[in-house]
């Protein structure tokens, strides 16, 4: 590899982290009440927590873990239920190596409890000499004064913002814990009113100013709040819900993604929208996995608007395959390819396996060019459900040797070295760059976005999409001839898979920019029809919160697979008005070819 070649990839990989990196605040999360879980330390520990909290009373000599003396239960002792615990699970090296704080809340008299726990905590020497492990204590405590009197493993919990005096025994403070209540009633649910997020705000702001961590206890417990504390800088971040707490903390900085990718929003004159004139040419823009939240997500973050969201003609469609409630993109790129429901898996069959008439093959019969543009691979499903009759979306040579016999005049994805050998002896010519296309008088053109898998937008794929697309639609203008131009914005259901919300976002935002540039055709021409829609939800994104000044937005999941929820349609240019309402996906067929007046077979 020459230097210049690995000074590029470095340059890209630097690029790539720098937009996807998240300034999110890495928050510990206490374990509020830790002994009152079904199963005490080991769910706190198990899911990462850095806090636990358990309450402790004296009795008969015994250190007992309840809140209440009329609460103990035999056995329940914190050697049992705590220090043993931790001391197997440090010398057994179980789970990840981390930070561990034991808040002991003593609920009996302070002086003889606290006695009682150091000579305890004596008999664990590798404990109380572990770095990494901190012995807090909170509750009923002894004078502050007094806490240098106490061994050097032994810190304490304050709970009040004045009269500190920063002497020896506030190095003792371990942090400052205080009521949320006294300053905020908000329930976790919506959002904090402006005045007490600055009242909030301050306070954790001037807990910070004393050089101490800082936690609120009684505070709401959702994944808002937890949020919302996290920005806000509070270092523990109290909770009864382990599991739920660190699931969502502790992917926070992956779903929270700060968009700098746009799409130049273009107003269409709406000229040819809804009237009654000859459609001539129809262009189908597919994103795939592309669903309601994934376009709302791109929408705010290219700053509260996309060229998708002028558009007036809008329908639903619902995307249940033959065989299974939940489609993959081979039956659903069927349905809208062919008008026909069929198997998962299947490409241009039947449910019987039958082939199917596609409608690029339909209207060539009537005299039109067609072409396909993706960023998936030119054999992937969908792309290949308007060339391709296999049953099964894994057979490539199959979907090659259909892709020799169809009548495409227009190829553009990603690829290989057998492809482009193939596609070569179908008598397309390949060309270096979408450029070349426009000004190609050749009857048949193919070009490789990539060798392999294509990039994404984040990984420096550039606007090749709606270049590809305006290249490509200026290429089927010239042959004189109606045409059919299928165009996929492939990558969106990739990065859906992933749970990525970084690669979501840019991708829509990425294939709306293809959207301009057909609707711009369509404008131009006034007898183009514009289609625009999804062949399945992937994942079941959700953005539960966000940021529309520094476009911000996170992002959660359900699942990383397809979903069964009904994906948006949206139609511009003469006759899109036929295209709104709820409807099956098999219906986008059926209306083309409808508003084309052609008849299928």
């Amino acid at each position: 590899m020459s230097k210049k070649n690995l000074l590029l990839i470095l340059l890209l990989c630097i690029s790539t982290i720098a937009l996807t990196a998240q300034p999110v605040n890495r928050a510990k999360i206490h374990s509020h009440n830790d002994y009152v879980q079904k199963v005490p330390f080991w769910s706190a520990y198990a899911n990462g927590l850095n806090s636990i909290e358990v309450d402790i009373f004296l009795k008969n000599d015994r250190l007992y873990v309840t809140h209440g003396e009329s609460e103990i239960i035999q056995d329940r002792t914190l050697e049992n239920l705590y220090l043993q615990p931790i001391q197997k699970a440090v010398q057994l090296k179980l789970g990840q190596p981390q930070e561990l704080q034991l808040l002991v809340d003593i609920k009996s008299e302070p002086y003889a409890t606290l006695e009682k726990l150091i000579s305890i905590l004596e008999n664990y020497p590798n404990l109380i000499n572990d770095r990494n492990i901190s012995i807090v204590i909170s509750g009923n405590r002894p004078k502050v004064n007094e806490y240098v009197n106490y061994p050097d493993y032994i810190h304490f919990d304050y709970q009040k913002l004045e009269d500190i005096q920063r002497d020896k025994a506030w190095n003792k403070v371990a942090l400052i814990s205080l009521n949320f209540k006294k300053f905020s009633p908000w329930n976790g649910k919506g959002r904090l009113t402006a005045e007490d997020y600055k009242k909030v705000k301050a306070v954790i702001d001037k807990a910070h100013s004393y050089g101490k961590p800082f936690r609120f206890w009684g505070a709401p417990d959702s994944k808002t709040a937890w949020k919302a504390f996290s920005d806000m800088g509070v270092d523990f971040i109290n909770t009864d819900l382990p599991y739920a707490s660190a699931s969502y903390l502790n992917t926070l900085g992956q779903r929270v993604f700060y968009n700098t990718v746009s799409s130049e929003v273009y107003t269409p004159t709406f000229e040819s929208d809804q009237k009654n004139r000859p459609v001539k040419n129809v262009i189908l823009l597919i994103g795939d996995g592309n669903g309601l939240t994934q376009i709302s997500s791109s929408v705010l973050a290219n700053g509260g608007d996309l060229t998708l969201t002028q558009l007036k003609s809008i329908g639903f469609l619902k995307t249940q395959s033959a065989d299974d409630f939940t489609t993959d993109s081979a039956a659903a790129g069927t349905a809208l390819a062919t008008g026909t429901k069929t198997n998962n898996r299947a490409i241009g069959v039947d449910a019987q396996d039958n082939s199917l008439k596609n409608i690029a093959e339909l209207l060539n019969e009537n005299g039109f060019n067609s072409g396909c543009i993706t960023t998936d691979d030119i054999t992937g499903a969908t792309p290949a459900a308007f060339y391709a009759h296999r049953k099964d979306r894994s057979d490539e040579a199959g979907i090659i040797s259909d892709l020799s016999k169809s009548k495409l005049s227009l190829l553009i994805g990603g690829g290989s070295n057998a492809l482009e050998t193939g596609i070569a002896q179908m008598g397309f010519s390949i060309l270096e760059s979408t450029d070349r296309i426009a000004k190609s008088d050749e009857k048949r053109v193919a070009h490789f976005i990539s060798k392999d898998g294509v990039p994404g937008i984040l990984e420096g794929r550039g606007a090749i999409l709606a270049e590809a697309t305006k290249n490509g639609l200026t290429f089927l203008k010239a042959k004189k001839a109606p045409f059919f131009l299928m165009v996929e914005g492939a990558k969106i259901d990739s990065y859906g898979h992933e749970n990525s919300v970084p690669g979501i976002v840019s991708e829509g935002i990425d294939f709306d920019r293809a959207i301009t540039e057909a609707l711009k055709f369509a404008d131009v021409t006034g007898n183009t029809l514009v289609v625009v829609t999804a062949d399945h939800e992937t994942s079941g994104f959700s953005i539960p919160q966000g940021n529309l000044e520094n476009r911000m937005v996170e992002g959660d999941f359900t699942t990383h697979d397809h979903t069964g929820t009904m994906v948006p349609l949206f139609a511009y240019g003469p006759h899109s008005q036929e295209f709104q309402g709820v409807y099956e996906n098999t219906e986008v067929y059926d209306k083309i070819i409808k508003v084309l007046k052609i008849k299928a077979d």
